[in-house]
């Protein structure tokens, strides 16, 4: 079989990795803005070719498909799904392709798309939102109700512009508004500033608490395979602090579930997975065949939340679970595509694994900052350390060197029997990625230590007390606030 790759990123590295380990493999291509030196020396060692352009492009991917002759496409990032390439690869090249449709991608594209789905086919896991067009009825909504809220861009912005704010005490209602309808021109000025492919502009989601984790799936419309959960840590810096990016590192294993999930809880967020591939296709009437993912926090309200859905793997998350899936990757692709998956069986190794992401200074809120540098990783010592490098941002020039684009460079992946040993493991691979020029680099060492899982065991164990004993009384996805003039608003799940 020959294959083409969509993407350049760390993620697709790791797709990379897992298409190439196939017995299935007869070629492997790829179609990438720049050279991710992982992906290049892959596409090389397995006699095909690196198309450069814009990977985002469906004319550019089309052109790549029949250039190349290929039988199969997988696409890796979200921005070609929402621009259509699956559409145009099965459409006027007859490829199939492993990656969301245009149509249905759209669950991720649209924050304000999918709440509606889940309010519509009232699909568990859902939160109480407010969608907004323009930045004058946001305003107008947050002068006149003091709530608790997360205030987002209504579109997938690559993750930045969310802000949770806590509105719990009266004298500091005042301020907290000031907050909010800062933000809100934020979002709206700002973070949704480049895209016109979705009217909504704004979300206003009602603010919950727990922690955060993600099961990501393969899916051929029918059938919805989860693998094993995962946890990204967002915040740049130590002990959950800092900007939000793109992810510094992630913790899975062993087994499908993490320290502080059950085994039931990961079980119904894949049934809530399960239930809006079903809702997408009575509305789209096109069936979704690709990944699916969730991003889930175990929240007082319903036990297993939604807050966004991925149209694709995650990154870092990819990296936790692709090296350690021993079912054969391109299998599990054709079987999608038959809309056959129901026949697959997913295996994993049983391990833990821990990613760590190293990035330049200035990432993620000054990633001009952070280009531009030329950077060494020493894979070898790596290798020898237990680890295995998954390369990200960097360009692969000419003459050998690799320069950073901006964003997390390269992430590090240790597996162990426990996520604190594959920490410690991962920790003494992070020294040979580095900068030549001398600008500094940065980590997140905290990421699956005993201390920081042991905080997430704790705030799970609350969060689960309380939406047990909900539940016991039905009282699951029920919300009862007071409104100041209005009294008692009791809202129904």
């Amino acid at each position: 079989m020959k294959v083409l790759l969509v993407g350049e990123g760390a993620r697709e590295h790791a797709i990379a990795d897992a298409i190439c380990r196939s017995g299935l493999l007869e070629r492997f291509y790829a179609v990438m803005r720049y050279r991710n030196p992982g992906i290049f020396r892959l596409v090389k060692q397995h006699g095909g070719e690196v198309m450069l352009g814009n990977s985002r492009d469906p004319e550019t991917v089309a052109e790549a498909v029949r250039r190349f002759g290929v039988d199969l496409v997988v696409v890796g990032p979200e921005e070609p799904l929402f621009r259509g390439v699956a559409n145009v690869v099965e459409e006027r090249c007859g490829v199939p392709c492993v990656g969301a449709r245009r149509e249905v991608a759209e669950v991720e594209m649209s924050k304000a798309y999918m709440r509606r789905l889940m309010w519509k086919y009232k699909i568990p896991g859902r939160l109480r939102f407010k969608a907004f067009r323009n930045l004058e009825d946001a305003i107008r909504y947050i002068e006149e109700y003091a709530e608790s809220v997360a205030i987002k861009p209504a579109r997938q912005a690559g993750g930045k512009g969310v802000k949770v704010i806590a509105d719990l005490q009266a004298y500091l209602t005042s301020e907290k508004r000031q907050v909010k309808m800062h933000h809100a021109k934020q979002v709206y000025e700002k973070y949704m500033a480049g895209y016109t492919d979705i009217e909504d502009r704004i979300l206003i989601e009602e603010r919950v608490e727990g922690p955060e984790y993600t099961v990501q799936c393969l899916t051929d419309g029918q059938t919805v395979l989860a693998f094993p959960a995962v946890q990204d840590n967002k915040n740049a810096f130590e002990m959950d602090i800092g900007p939000e990016t793109g992810g510094m590192g992630s913790i899975a294993g062993p087994g499908y579930a993490l320290p502080f999930l059950t085994e039931e809880e990961v079980k119904k967020s894949a049934e809530i997975i399960q239930q809006v591939v079903e809702a997408l296709h009575k509305e789209t009437g096109v069936r979704y065949k690709g990944v699916i993912a969730g991003q889930m926090m175990l929240t007082p309200l319903w036990g297993p939340t939604i807050i966004e859905f991925y149209a694709r793997f995650g990154d870092p998350e990819a990296v936790n679970v692709l090296p350690i899936l021993k079912t054969d990757f391109l299998e599990l692709c054709e079987l999608l595509v038959d809309e056959r998956l129901a026949k697959a069986k997913l295996e994993f190794e049983e391990v833990a694994t821990v990613v760590k992401c190293i990035a330049p200074k200035g990432y993620p809120e000054r990633r001009d900052l952070a280009a531009g540098h030329p950077a060494a990783v020493e894979e070898e010592k790596i290798r020898a350390k237990g680890c295995q490098v998954f390369y990200g941002s960097l360009d692969l020039q000419d003459d050998g060197t690799m320069i950073t684009k901006g964003s997390r460079l390269a992430e590090i992946l240790a597996k162990a029997p426990t996520i604190p040993e594959a920490s410690e493991i991962a920790e003494q691979a992070v020294p040979h990625v580095y900068l030549t020029d001398g600008w500094g680099v940065f980590h997140r060492s905290d990421i699956g230590s005993r201390a920081l899982l042991q905080r997430r065991i704790e705030q799970a164990a609350l969060v689960r007390g309380v939406y047990q004993y909900r539940l016991q009384k039905g009282l699951i996805g029920i919300t009862i606030d007071w409104i100041p003039g209005r009294g008692k608003i009791v809202y129904e799940a």
